[in-house]
């Protein structure tokens, strides 16, 4: 690397009646040009190259707070001189890598220092990194005797950091220099640009639903994620909504043609793969129809299409998918997924579990908020409660010695063995708690449950009514575990269950439940 002996350097460019700026007419006309260049108000001025503090001390004198850099401790002494009474902080340094630490600054101006540079596109990028938003660089320099920076090949290399430059020719102003000069002498006022607005690719993804399972996709040749599970998915196009692209990517990949009205916002998910840039996922959920059957209208991007269980979902999957699907079951309506840039793409079973719910604004006013259940065994209510609650999309929460409890949403469901608990079992015909009723997405969820519900605890209610113990209208399961707590497990619409009438089809049924 050369090296450069910078007061000599300095003081070459320098050998007129404007070092210093001991005239007062030069020292005016600078002030004046400074004046146009620096903000109105007071701001935070950096002067690199500031060699005795000339335009240091104007900039001072104009009520602005100065910091200046000189790597020649020469120069540093007879600023700090020239300073002195000001509030004007000097140090010494190399005005490429000013020692100024995190300060950022409003101004930097920088006089006959960028062509002593060996790399001033570095520096510039450095540079522009000590601005605040909206700041301005102020580069004064000239070209003489064929040695010097061209104001367009210096704008060439602000281009690179900037779309805002200034050219300001100073050759025609006697005044600046103290006579007429006839080479190239200019300043260049460099706009910081204000942050990039934030952007994000925006995706999709299907949840298709036939009862218990969900269409997965194996993904190939695509050169992300290659061999792993995922839903179908895209990218939202130019003019498209979201609505929009989910039909249009459910038709390309699996030929399934969806209405509208057929899709339902099951989740919505900001992302960010390991290494990559955020994004913001949507997961539209909507249900198998089988005179519309999915099949595999992307072989090049997709070895296979399955049906696989919601709640027990492969491993092989992209993370970002699982923790999808896994918020979907779970109630979750909003998350964030960050992956930090050392994980894998694949989903890990024994990973750290990157999403995190976001409340959807609090649950309102008079919303369920807990139910807590005080059990005689807390290691038989664990398993049984645990594997319902599990199946119902429930997630553990809370664990304590004495304690469990699994949330779905904003609320939670707890099962206790308190010390403080009286003896004696739990009756649901006496007053206080008869049974909990959780929805159930349909009749094959219902049945699915049902059958598994014995090896878990559960013993089956009304078994010759099934599924229509309530009612004809009303399609649900009556579950009892060991210590006699009831659950009623609704499958479909959303709707009261009548109240029983006296005679009724099925009283003897209610009857048969106060027994």
């Amino acid at each position: 690397m050369t090296t450069i002996d910078w007061d000599s350097a300095a003081d070459s460019f320098d050998e007129e009646p404007d070092h210093g700026l001991l005239d007062p007419v030069v020292r005016h006309a600078w002030a004046r040009r400074l004046e146009s260049w620096l903000p109105g108000g007071r701001s935070d001025v950096l002067d690199l190259g500031c060699g005795t503090g000339s335009l240091s001390l104007l900039a001072a004198d104009q009520g602005h707070r100065v910091t200046a850099v000189d790597r020649s401790p020469r120069m540093v002494e007879l600023a700090r001189t020239k300073l002195a009474g000001t509030d004007t902080v000097v140090h010494l340094g190399d005005a490429a890598r000013p020692p100024v630490g995190a300060q950022r600054f409003d101004v930097i101006i920088a006089r006959h220092v960028m062509w002593l540079l060996p790399d001033p596109a570095a520096v510039l990028r450095h540079w522009f990194g000590l601005l605040r938003p909206g700041g301005r660089l102020i580069l004064i320099e000239s070209v003489r005797g064929g040695v010097g920076l061209s104001a367009e090949r210096l704008t060439g290399l602000l281009s690179a950091c900037t779309e805002r430059v200034h050219h300001e020719p100073l050759s025609d102003d006697p005044q600046l220099w103290g006579r007429r000069v006839d080479d190239e002498r200019y300043a260049l006022v460099a706009r910081a640009q204000p942050p990039h607005r934030h952007t994000e690719v925006v995706d999709v993804h299907l949840i298709l639903r036939r009862g218990p399972e969900v269409l997965l996709a194996r993904r190939a040749g695509t050169g992300y994620a290659d061999g792993l599970l995922h839903a179908p998915s895209g990218h939202v196009e130019d003019g498209e909504d979201v609505r929009e692209a989910m039909i249009r990517e459910a038709a390309e990949e699996t030929g399934v043609e969806l209405g509208p009205q057929e899709l339902r916002v099951a989740l919505v998910m900001q992302h960010r793969g390991p290494g990559g840039a955020p994004r913001t996922g949507w997961f539209f959920e909507a249900e198998y129809d089988p005179a519309r059957a999915p099949y595999n209208r992307e072989p090049d991007k997709c070895s296979e299409l399955g049906w696989f269980p919601l709640h027990a979902l492969p491993d092989d999957m992209v993370a970002y998918c699982r923790a999808g699907l896994d918020g979907y079951r779970a109630g979750e309506r909003f998350l964030i997924h960050w992956h930090e840039d050392g994980d894998p793409v694949a989903y890990r079973p024994d990973g750290a579990r990157r999403a995190v719910p976001l409340p959807a604004g609090g649950a309102g006013t008079g919303a369920v908020h807990h139910i807590e259940l005080w059990v005689p065994d807390l290691a038989a209510a664990e398993r049984s409660w645990g594997w319902l609650l599990g199946e119902l999309g429930h997630v553990p929460y809370q664990h304590w010695e004495h304690g469990r409890s699994w949330r779905r949403g904003e609320s939670y469901v707890v099962v206790e063995q308190s010390p403080d608990l009286v003896p004696g079992p739990h009756d649901r015909r006496r007053a206080g708690l008869n049974h909990l009723a959780f929805h159930v997405r349909d009749r094959a969820v219902l049945d699915a449950l049902v059958t598994g519900a014995p090896e878990h605890g559960w013993r089956p209610l009304f078994a010759d009514r099934y599924p229509h113990a309530g009612g004809e209208e009303h399609t649900a399961a009556y579950l009892e575990d060991a210590a006699g707590y009831e659950v009623e497990l609704v499958a479909g619409a959303r709707r009261p269950r009548p109240a029983p009438e006296e005679p009724a089809p099925y009283a003897d049924v209610w009857a048969r439940r106060r027994d």
